[in-house]
């Protein structure tokens, strides 16, 4: 998405009035539909003045193409200026230009992590090479008119406001300056000429419009590549805060001691790489030589990931990659160098398929390894036995002597990238209070259907591009099919509609079964996966009357493991069981409705529902 575009002579125009920061503005609350900060409109108001400096060169045609703030696909990065045009070959270039505002900074021993002063504190950043590398790379992998017209990305840094000082162009970060070369305030000029060895000519192509407007091939699944990462190959590019997780688990992995364990605990949502980092430290620590294990209570992404493994590895290593969380209740101490565990809101106390083995399943993480790595979404918390709290792992780490770690991940890739659906979601199914009352349809491909057939035959049609499109729903139906096979599970009078739950054989590698989009998945068979568009039935757990969103655990079917025992509960407290269950059912269709990559799609069998839905979604139609 393009939020300012221009010629350079249009631009440099926009700068003169001394109007270009509301120009931007007018254009980004046009294309995104709400306003951004003061510090940001301010931002845009210097440097858009050096930018206009370094671009009055008259070497640099006057009808080149000005970009300013464009959101990469599939994700919630912008790139802050580009310029486009052709070289004395009439090959098309895109130069991209990272822009800050640092007047100083500090080296740090972590490959390509710099710390400088950044919202109200100091903090550890990419380098700005790397950042712009990095955004490079990303448009590269997600624009098909990047790979199939030849049009050439030159990535580069400037710190308009920033003199030489040997750190943040220090020789440690000399192979990041070099693939995306680094411009300070004394450099303009050697920015004027980086542009025009590429950009000699006019954009006659109209480079910006034809990636913008290009098909966008679909985001890399893990799953996929996960054979290739563990060979050693880099199949993600790591960035912003994704890089900075990864650098400091290195770290804290070389710091660990038996007699001084580390503990890193790292928040993010869907769709915010915990699952591609959590694989990548895997692969890091593991080629040096350190006990490394990838830990989940989720069996669905141990069985996806063995089952894309089988034929390049043995089971022996495979066993050795990933394992259970409940693996540990006879560990002896330190036995692992670092365990890395991957969605830890779903830990539990006891372990065993009876809940009668060991004690505490994070107390026996900790106590296994001398550095452990928590990736935790407390939003995903799904059943009554996850314990999975970062306030518990913090207690828990504190007792046995650990350091603690605390940091995020906030760069989005799945839902198209769109922060502004994840926190529609959380509006609509009332988990918490957003800004977010409206839906931009064009970020994120949202569906209401009043017919569940439509539903499935969109999902079987999407699905024919590439296997990544699956029906799921919330546990309200029997299992009948798992012992009669001929039996249908989950059916709407009134519609054409019958189909089972994701059959008994697949188990948990439902998801990548070729024949399984014609079965209905749950919340066991898909958390922590992902698909590109998913179909999501609300069943009668879930319902709204007069705008507001019920739920009753008593629709469930007994037989989901969720909330079993939940009755009891009740018994001992009634009004903190209710509450409860209220998060963890919003919680399941809020994660059922995040598996999507590009587009959900919903039926609600209770109409009113079905209504509030659409009538949400139609306030931006």
């Amino acid at each position: 998405m393009i939020i300012y575009h221009s010629s350079k002579s249009s631009f440099c125009h926009d700068v003169r009035s001394n109007n270009i920061e509301n120009v931007i503005h007018d254009f980004f609350r046009s294309k995104l539909g709400y306003s951004t900060t003061i510090a940001e409109i301010n931002s845009w108001k210097m440097s858009m003045m050096y930018m206009h400096n370094v671009l009055c060169d008259t070497e640099i045609p006057d009808q080149a193409g000005i970009i300013i703030e464009y959101q990469i696909p599939q994700t919630s990065k912008r790139i802050d200026f580009i310029v486009t045009g052709q070289d004395h070959k009439k090959t098309n270039y895109a130069i991209l230009i990272e822009l800050k505002q640092w007047t100083e900074s500090e080296i740090t021993n972590k490959d390509a992590i710099i710390e400088t002063f950044v919202g109200k504190r100091k903090r550890e950043v990419s380098h700005p090479s790397y950042q712009a590398w990095s955004y490079a790379s990303l448009l590269e992998g997600f624009n098909e008119a990047v790979y199939t017209s030849n049009i050439q990305l030159k990535p580069c840094a400037y710190l308009h406001n920033y003199n030489s000082d040997n750190i943040i162009d220090n020789v440690f970060y000399k192979e990041h300056i070099d693939r995306a070369p680094l411009f300070l305030k004394a450099d303009a000029f050697k920015l004027s000429d980086f542009i025009k060895q590429f950009v000699k000519f006019a954009d006659k192509d109209k480079v910006i419009f034809e990636i913008d407007g290009a098909r966008i091939r679909p985001s890399k699944n893990l799953a996929d590549n996960l054979s290739s990462m563990l060979k050693g190959n880099n199949e993600f590019v790591m960035i912003d805060d994704q890089k900075i997780v990864y650098e400091n688990a290195l770290h804290l992995a070389k710091k660990a001691t038996s007699k001084k364990k580390q503990v890193l605990i790292v928040q993010g949502g869907p769709g915010t790489g915990k699952s591609v980092v959590a694989i990548n430290l895997l692969v890091k620590l593991t080629s040096q030589k350190y006990l490394a294990q990838y830990v989940t209570k989720n069996a669905a992404p141990r069985a996806v990931y063995e089952s894309k493994l089988k034929g390049s590895f043995k089971k022996s290593e495979i066993s050795n990659f990933f394992t259970g969380s409940g693996s540990f209740t006879s560990t002896l101490s330190n036995v692992f160098d670092a365990l890395i565990v991957d969605e830890a809101h779903r830990l539990n106390a006891k372990s065993g398929i009876y809940k009668n083995l060991g004690e505490n399943q994070i107390k026996e993480i900790l106590f296994a390894s001398k550095f452990s790595v928590f990736f935790i979404d407390e939003n995903q918390k799904v059943a009554i036995h996850d314990i999975g709290q970062i306030d518990e792992i913090k207690k828990l780490a504190s007792e046995q002597g650990a350091e603690v770690t605390e940091l995020e991940l906030n760069s989005q890739f799945r839902c198209n990238g769109s922060d502004g659906y994840l926190a529609w979601l959380d509006y609509v199914l009332q988990i918490r209070e957003t800004a977010n009352m409206t839906l931009e349809r064009d970020e994120y491909d949202f569906r209401v259907y009043d017919n569940p057939s439509e539903l499935r035959d969109k999902i079987l049609e999407r699905n024919k591009i590439n296997n990544k499109a699956r029906l799921v729903a919330g546990y309200c139906w029997p299992w009948k099919s798992k012992k009669d096979f001929n039996a249908m599970d989950i059916s709407f009078q009134g519609f054409d509609f019958a189909m089972k739950w994701n059959l008994a054989q697949d188990g948990m590698k439902w998801l990548i079964q070729p024949d399984s989009v014609n079965e209905i998945g749950c919340i066991h068979t898909c958390q922590g996966l992902e698909v590109d568009y998913v179909g999501v039935i609300f069943g009668p757990d879930l319902i709204v009357r007069d705008g507001i969103v019920l739920t009753d655990a008593s629709k469930r079917h007994f037989n989901d493991s969720t909330i079993r025992g939940y009755k009891k509960m009740l018994k001992a407290n009634r009004t903190q069981t209710q509450e409860l269950m209220e998060i963890i059912i919003k919680n399941t269709y809020r994660t059922l409705m995040t598996r999507g990559m590009r587009g959900c799609y919903i039926y609600c069998e209770d109409k009113e529902t079905n209504d509030y839905f659409k009538k949400l979604i139609s306030i931006n139609d």
